[in-house]
């Protein structure tokens, strides 16, 4: 009884200086490129988490997940080639980042920080149940131990300022590997990205999934962020 009161313990809202500051530093993790290179391994986690939740979800076999030093990634699944399952799967993607995001504003907005963090090192754990390189399992180690290490020791101020950190970052974060795809595609003639591959499963053209990538992850963005600072008044 006492863990589960810890675990949904209310924490009071910061100061608006310590939200807006937060957002910041999250700006410019996302838009300064130095600061971006390394940090965008959050947003490949959260990437390719979306796509092996979603396969098992939809009854797809998941083989691995593999993480790369230069922050790509791969979601190793097999299934129908086509149809719902590897739809929905491809579409996971780039709107995981963002509704993660937005899950962590909405348990923000409520003062459930440190159900919040445990969640997250809940799926940090079970994620790492299938990486199948060695980059992967140090950038899974990484993250997961700096996880625990805030809920375990770090006092409530500091987890909460981090915890809003965290959902700016991943909200602001999830917009820019959206343009970032778009830049490919028309500098390149790959076309190995998920909204190419959503493309050839549906005939639907891949500008038109990036549009609604877009909307999705500026929707999220748009949300989050009203439950981040609506929390302060």
């Amino acid at each position: 009884m006492e863990a589960w009161d810890t675990l949904v313990k209310v924490q009071p809202a910061p100061p608006v200086a310590i939200i807006i500051a937060t957002g910041l530093v999250a700006l410019a993790l996302v838009v300064v490129r130095v600061l971006w290179r390394p940090t965008r391994n959050i947003i490949t986690i959260a990437h390719e988490g979306g796509h092996a939740l979603i396969a098992m979800i939809t009854g797809r076999r998941l083989h691995g997940i593999r993480l790369h030093s230069d922050t790509s990634g791969v979601t190793m699944t097999s299934g129908s080639r086509g149809g719902p399952s590897a739809v929905f799967t491809l579409l996971a993607g780039y709107l995981a980042p963002a509704l993660i995001g937005l899950g962590a504003a909405f348990l923000i907005s409520k003062g459930l920080i440190v159900l919040l963090l445990w969640a997250i090192l809940a799926l940090l754990v079970a994620m790492a149940l299938f990486i199948r390189n060695f980059y992967g399992w140090l950038a899974m180690i990484l993250t997961g131990f700096g996880v625990f290490a805030l809920v375990w020791w770090a006092p409530a101020d500091i987890q909460t300022a981090v915890a809003y950190g965290g959902a700016w970052f991943l909200l602001l974060g999830s917009v820019r590997p959206v343009g970032e795809t778009w830049t490919l595609r028309y500098r390149t003639t790959e076309r190995t990205t998920d909204p190419d591959q959503l493309a050839q499963i549906t005939r639907v053209p891949a500008p038109v999934w990036l549009v609604l990538f877009f909307i999705g992850t500026i929707g999220c963005l748009a949300y989050g962020a009203g439950l981040l600072i609506s929390f302060t008044w």
